[in-house]
């Protein structure tokens, strides 16, 4: 069993099938913060709460004026946090383990799930072996992978080493592709279990192209709109995504180069394609119009657990170009909606690119199939198999017991 026998299976209270479910949420990364994990964890919880789960959620005061929510099925808890080196509109929250201790003491969850692995994270582990409460997990974020994009590739083994620790100390950690389960699994990953991201597809839909952004983008119905959402980050491969578009100017076709999204890369980025349209930081419903209106979506990164950005762009009609990784591997047919590149060869992402931009028609042949591909995607049918997975946790808990 190894780190499997630190595992935590006792349960107090046995709750009955189909019951409310108490759920207990560690997490160190909330909206308004714009991130992957903030914005798919809090639809997740939209989504429990409306099946009339009791959620009571834990994280990091995001700023000194906050307050804690407090309302029917719903309550919060803000503990201390601190800025995240590089990424200052992060916090990242304190060891804050008596205040966990006393606060589940009070308020008893059936369940605790922690969807960050940072010192709150840990201090939630902590807390739950203290009251004998059943945890789960989520492995949201690929650490490891990023270490070498910041000059600390070095780092890769200790931090493999601490997450194998942090996650196996859970009874089940969700995993958001059958590629990472099987990669964590070779690591020294235990009780793993693959459960998508979703996608709001009454959000994210074609209807919602707009003629006057593509205007504003100075886009005619001859220009092919190139977008990019996401962080603009060293690690998110973005320098391919320029190269591509340096190539497809070159082929003297109109083309447009849109990024939706701000950070560190941003400078870099403008010096290097001073002509792309840089729109920075956008709402929801903004990036709904903004997916809708392009016609590529292109997604060169190497290091994501999933991608969500690639659902987004799907439901709203618009076919990707990615490697064959992550959520891409997933969810694309190649050819049907979207193109996959094999392997890490950005040349070969580059001249896969030039193909299939070559003719108008090739493109509106994929943008037909793309939005309805994803279905089985929405948040209802995610939301399901997490409250399924949950239950599983609960019944395993109690027999252990």
């Amino acid at each position: 069993m190894q780190e499997q026998d630190n595992a935590i299976y006792c349960v107090e209270n046995f709750v009955p099938a189909n019951a409310p479910l108490r759920i207990a949420v560690v997490t160190e990364t909330w909206p308004p913060e714009v991130n992957g994990v903030a914005l798919t964890l809090s639809r997740l919880i939209q989504e429990l709460s409306q099946r009339q789960h009791t959620i009571q959620l834990l994280r990091p005061r995001q700023d000194r004026h906050e307050t804690e929510s407090h309302r029917e099925g719903w309550s919060e808890l803000l503990l201390k946090g601190m800025p995240i080196p590089r990424y200052p509109q992060l916090k990242l929250g304190f060891p804050s383990k008596k205040s966990l201790v006393q606060a589940w003491s009070l308020q008893r969850p059936d369940l605790v799930h922690i969807a960050t692995e940072g010192p709150l994270g840990w201090s939630a582990l902590q807390a739950a072996r203290v009251l004998r409460l059943p945890v789960t997990s989520d492995f949201r974020t690929n650490f490891q992978s990023y270490s070498k994009h910041y000059g600390v590739g070095w780092l890769q083994k200790p931090i493999v080493a601490y997450l194998r620790k942090f996650h196996n100390r859970t009874l089940c950690t969700m995993v958001p592709t059958q590629a990472m389960h099987d990669q964590l699994k070779i690591l020294g990953f235990h009780n793993l279990q693959v459960v998508a991201r979703g996608v709001d597809t009454k959000l994210f839909t074609p209807d919602k192209r707009s003629s006057s952004l593509r205007d504003q983008w100075h886009a005619d119905d001859q220009t092919l709109v190139i977008l990019s959402v996401g962080r603009l980050a060293a690690e998110k491969n973005l320098d391919l995504t320029v190269k591509t578009y340096q190539a497809m100017k070159q082929n003297n076709r109109p083309v447009k180069l849109v990024f939706c999204g701000d950070g560190p890369y941003r400078a870099k980025l403008q010096a290097e394609c001073p002509d792309a349209i840089f729109m920075g930081m956008a709402t929801q419903a903004q990036l709904a119009v903004a997916y809708a209106s392009a016609d590529l979506f292109m997604f060169p990164s190497l290091t994501e657990t999933f991608g969500n950005v690639t659902l987004e762009a799907l439901a709203s009609g618009t076919p990707v170009l990615a490697f064959d990784c992550a959520a891409a591997k997933e969810v694309i047919d190649d050819g049907h909606n979207g193109w996959l590149v094999p392997g890490e060869d950005a040349q070969r992402f580059v001249l896969r690119a030039l193909a299939i931009t070559q003719k108008a028609s090739t493109l509106h042949e994929v943008q037909l199939n793309a939005a309805a591909s994803i279905r089985k995607w929405e948040w209802s049918s995610i939301a399901t198999e997490v409250e399924n997975m949950f239950r599983r946790v609960l019944t395993g808990a109690l027999a252990e017991r």
